[in-house]
């Protein structure tokens, strides 16, 4: 296992194998998001998107949370005049920035992207976990929009992400109301795609991280950007743009690799070329 450079200690990098793992470290808060975490997402997204050595990016949390979101004590200190000033002007820029270097940077990773979540994902860490490919939760994960308990609309792709995942109506119910989810109604709803005993938690993330990188890269970097492409494409351009992907992917030495492999009764070794 080595480190993937972050330049914060607030958002912890390392590779393990091919799967990279961003962890936030705000315990003492539950991991609410700092200027530090956008940063250290910002330093260290790029480097997982070039290397060839990562196929899967895990996010998680460090302390038994996941992402508890926004920094309501620094909400507080805002209102009361303290801290940094801004105009509004200056706080939009700065949260449209913040939202496409995490929620935007997901969709664009040429690699699937994992929440793996040991706890709760509340406010803006719930809308970055739905931001992800996969969320896989533990037993005792609990996921809450909370943006109406504090009077919030919600960032970071909540109106996008949600509805697309469990419907309209359900997704109205989640933000209007803010119900805490636990993991195995959000795993019936199909807001998450796997839940795993606590005991078990982080080896069986990892492993279903594993198992997703001994895919076809490739493949799996045409099928994300197939999917996503349909939610704005009419059948006849998602039908063409399938075409291309497909005939791309199968002149590629892991398109042989696996024939050869399904043949040979033996498991693909895939390359990523």
């Amino acid at each position: 296992m080595t480190e993937l450079n972050t330049g914060t200690d607030k958002l912890l990098g390392r590779v393990h194998g091919p799967v990279a793992v961003l962890s936030f470290n705000r315990p003492e808060s539950r991991n609410a998001l700092s200027d530090e975490i956008y940063d250290g997402f910002n330093t260290a997204l790029p480097q997982v998107a070039q290397r060839d050595d990562i196929r899967v990016l895990m996010v998680t949390g460090e302390g038994g949370a996941f992402c508890s979101g926004g920094d309501v004590k620094g909400f507080r200190a805002s209102h009361a005049g303290e801290g940094e000033s801004m105009t509004h002007e200056e706080g939009l820029d700065r949260l449209r920035r913040n939202q496409m270097w995490i929620s935007g940077a997901f969709r664009k990773l040429p690699k699937p992207v994992v929440a793996a979540i040991p706890g709760p994902a509340a406010g803006a860490g719930f809308s970055i976990a739905l931001a992800a490919d996969f969320r896989v939760a533990t037993e005792s994960a609990i996921l809450v929009s909370a943006f109406s308990t504090i009077g919030a609309s919600g960032d970071f792709g909540s109106s996008w992400f949600l509805p697309r995942l469990i419907g309209e109506a359900k997704a109205k119910e989640f933000m209007f109301l803010s119900p805490r989810v636990s993991a195995s109604e959000a795993l019936n709803l199909g807001l998450i795609n796997r839940m795993f005993a606590d005991a078990e938690f982080n080896d069986a993330a990892m492993a279903f991280c594993d198992e997703l990188a001994a895919r076809s890269p490739i493949a799996m970097r045409m099928q994300k950007e197939n999917i996503q492409r349909s939610f704005n494409a009419d059948v006849a351009t998602a039908l063409d743009a399938e075409a291309t992907a497909m005939m791309r992917a199968m002149s590629t030495a892991d398109h042989r690799e696996a024939v050869a492999a399904f043949f040979d009764k033996r498991t693909p070794n895939f390359i990523g070329r």
